[in-house]
């Protein structure tokens, strides 16, 4: 199958995965803290990439090694961690949709940082998708006052880290496997993440049942919307562009809408309208 057309079948793959882990983490709340979202969605991917991948750790040059530090941290680390907080304040549909602003963050980053160039549209991409963010979430916070809108802050700097682990891939990772990235980085991640599991008091609380139904959503999480997830979209990235990777977050935000409707989420006509705003935003800054 030809690049062009396989890309479009990852970055529809990884829409319907990366679409349904907002549900999977709000589940996980349930019985769960956000840091032990967080440390068992690293673990449990970690397990599972170890198992598949361990191998393939001896084909990472020893200079590689910080950038797969680094790219573990932006990639996965801090993002794990935020978007579980962010969770327990807001629901899981806004918090895919400023999810979305993933390539506009990509865009800027890449031309502020990576020298990477850009045009007036595109500015002017970044200005209406911030725009549509002020809008979803100040309007969210008006018509939810029972939920911190203050923490939709958190899910936009997860965004960023996105933005500067896409920059760092496709500039000093692109000769190396996605299987040997992914596992890379999940090893640096997982005795950071076994020690904040430690530290949160799971053992004391892994024999209730509650939590043993939540901790079965973050294996899923864990596995499919981390660790598969990751390998398909290291290879997505190096097969085509940064921003064109990032785009999946175009898509996201819909599968997640639906996974909220069936959980009685719903956005009002305003956020409906900023979301619309964001994908306009982001459209036009990731357009060629």
């Amino acid at each position: 199958m030809e690049s062009k057309q396989l890309k479009w079948i990852y970055l529809i793959g990884l829409a319907l995965i990366w679409g349904s882990s907002f549900i999977l983490i709000k589940k996980g709340l349930i019985g769960l803290s956000a840091l032990q979202v967080g440390s068992l969605r690293i673990i449990f991917a970690a397990i599972f990439l170890l198992v598949i991948g361990f191998k393939s750790l001896s084909k990472i040059p020893k200079e590689k090694w910080k950038f797969i530090a680094m790219t573990s941290m932006f990639g996965t680390f801090v993002p794990a961690f935020l978007f579980a907080l962010a969770q327990t304040e807001i629901d899981s549909s806004v918090s895919s949709i400023l999810n979305s602003l993933t390539p506009l963050n990509t865009l800027i980053l890449g031309a502020l940082v990576f020298g990477v160039s850009f045009e007036r549209r595109q500015v002017w991409g970044v200005f209406i998708g911030l725009i549509g963010s002020l809008l979803l979430v100040f309007n969210g916070a008006m018509n939810h006052p029972d939920q911190n809108y203050y923490y939709a802050i958190l899910v936009i700097i997860a965004s960023v880290c996105y933005a500067i682990n896409v920059n760092l891939i496709k500039r000093f990772l692109s000769d190396l496997s996605p299987l040997s990235i992914t596992t890379g980085n999940f090893l640096v991640l997982l005795f950071p993440s076994l020690a904040i599991l430690y530290f949160s008091g799971f053992s004391d609380v892994v024999h209730v049942e509650k939590v043993q139904q939540a901790v079965v959503f973050i294996v899923i999480l864990g596995v499919l919307g981390t660790g598969i997830a990751n390998i398909l979209f290291f290879k997505l990235i190096q097969m085509s562009s940064p921003v064109f990777a990032t785009s999946v977050t175009y898509l996201i935000p819909v599968v997640a809408f639906f996974w909220g409707l069936l959980d009685n989420e719903m956005l009002t006509p305003v956020q409906f309208f900023g979301a619309f705003i964001i994908l306009i935003g982001v459209y036009l800054s990731a357009k060629k």
